[in-house]
């Protein structure tokens, strides 16, 4: 029987909607010279099998491609329409090199519907010139294939803006579960998360907020889960690595800009 690749996943940012260092913060997180306390916004990038695509692309996606040698895309996700998540959108220009090129982007009807608000021009007809990105919308409205995986929607509350993670299959293996920003995981989404391998859940800082996870709450729900693995994202400056990460449960882990998982492979 073929073994199937391993699925490779890079974090190419793990910092909140202001990134890390924070503009006019003179916390001692943003003052410091330690790299892993530095954030661009959260952003993953996927491949296995030579099927390659990202997770949102928020304002420092263009850099992150350059950090990470990104070179290929075969689809873009999106988990909502908040701007760190989106605002790397026309940034995706350089997959869509050519006239008849054009990149599939999976979201749900909402984003959808900002995204053509804010880039009119890369959904209008009217500008598909070569070196123009030119969308393939393609709505969330259920589970969907990229590839040989299984890729499942999972609805969270976070705040008012209608926002999903993934949940990435195959083989009837769930191997990943990506869940950048939410405040609540209903309970038809924890049942779906049943058996991920890889949990990656947003824990914003020590400190409750109306609208991320803290960390103890990110921590309950990585207990209600019970994951191989859970990584946590998306951090303010309040998370100083060095300092939150030692003190976590055993199984649950800091993320940080550029590293790298290989998740599926036997072993």
């Amino acid at each position: 029987m073929r073994e199937s690749p391993p699925l490779t996943l890079t974090f190419l940012g793990t910092g909140t909607s202001i990134g890390v260092p924070s503009v006019g913060c003179d916390c001692p997180v943003c003052r410091s010279n330690d790299p892993i306390n530095q954030r661009f916004r959260s952003s993953i990038w996927l491949r296995s099998g030579g099927l390659s695509w990202v997770v949102d692309t928020g304002p420092d996606f263009r850099s992150q491609c350059l950090r990470a040698g990104i070179r290929h895309l075969d689809a873009a996700l999106f988990t909502h329409a908040h701007t760190d998540h989106v605002m790397g959108f026309d940034d995706l220009r350089r997959f869509t090199l050519g006239a008849g090129a054009s990149l599939p982007v999976h979201a749900t009807a909402a984003t959808l519907d900002f995204l053509h608000r804010a880039f009119a021009f890369a959904f209008d007809g009217e500008h598909r010139y070569p070196g123009y990105f030119k969308p393939d919308p393609r709505p969330v409205i259920g589970s969907f294939l990229l590839g040989d995986f299984l890729v499942t929607p999972i609805p969270v509350i976070h705040g008012r803006v209608e926002t999903i993670g993934y949940l990435f299959s195959r083989d009837d293996r769930k191997l990943l579960a990506y869940i950048p920003d939410a405040k609540v995981v209903p309970e038809e989404s924890l049942a779906l998360l049943s058996g991920v391998e890889v949990l990656v859940l947003d824990a914003l800082r020590p400190r409750e907020h109306p609208t991320h996870l803290s960390i103890s709450e990110a921590v309950e729900i990585v207990a209600a889960v019970a994951p191989r693995q859970a990584w946590l994202t998306h951090f303010s400056c309040e998370m100083d690595f060095r300092e939150v990460g030692p003190a976590l449960p055993m199984g649950v882990q800091l993320a940080h800009d550029g590293l790298e998982l290989e998740i599926g492979s036997e072993e």
